[in-house]
């Protein structure tokens, strides 16, 4: 499935942008541009579901962090909607009464997308890119088709995965280890 772009004349900044309806699937603001991603497929509901348990069941109750699904972060000029957002619990918006905000205005401690059919992978390597730039720690780049995970962490060279290799997660995770393969292995629902 192709992405589909959707450049509107009329969205000539990112508070614009943030004023138009939502999308099913959501539409991101990247460099000026209107872009709508794709309707996501079976693996990578899988993926999503997976890895943010995953994640939650470890950092959630010590209120660590917290990992969410579609979430959308509007900062440094774009908005983005990724697969997985990551944010240490000191960076979740929390109202006085102790609820979550409805808005991330930074970019994610731990952005994850996950590469659809069709997805250009540029357009996605330029969104954790930007959001590397912009604040955020680390990055993965799944692909599925090719199992490998491409590994963005801060001002580094991204670095592809494969197979056994470990990969990197936040601190807060502790010693918590997980490889390429545990990640393509979620696919077995097992």
């Amino acid at each position: 499935m192709e992405i589909s772009l959707e450049s509107n004349p009329n969205t000539s900044s990112l508070d614009e942008f943030l004023l138009l309806p939502e999308t099913k699937p959501a539409s991101e603001y990247i460099d000026g541009q209107v872009y709508q991603k794709p309707m996501p497929q079976f693996q990578h509901s899988i993926f999503q579901a997976e890895i943010v348990n995953s994640i939650n069941q470890i950092v959630k109750p010590k209120k660590m962090a917290f990992a969410f699904p579609e979430l959308r972060c509007s900062f440094g000029g774009i908005s983005l909607v990724p697969d997985i957002c990551v944010l240490r619990w000191q960076n979740i918006p929390f109202m006085l009464n102790g609820r979550v905000g409805n808005k991330v205005s930074l970019a994610p401690d731990w952005i994850i997308e996950i590469l659809s059919s069709g997805q250009s992978p540029l357009l996605v390597m330029n969104k954790i890119g930007l959001a590397i730039t912009n604040g955020s720690e680390l990055g993965w780049l799944i692909s599925p088709s090719q199992e490998l995970i491409m590994v963005y962490v801060g001002d580094h060279l991204p670095e592809t995965k494969r197979g056994s290799d470990i990969l990197p997660v936040l601190d807060v995770l502790g010693d918590w280890q997980i490889s390429v393969d545990n990640i393509f292995d979620l696919l077995k629902l097992q």
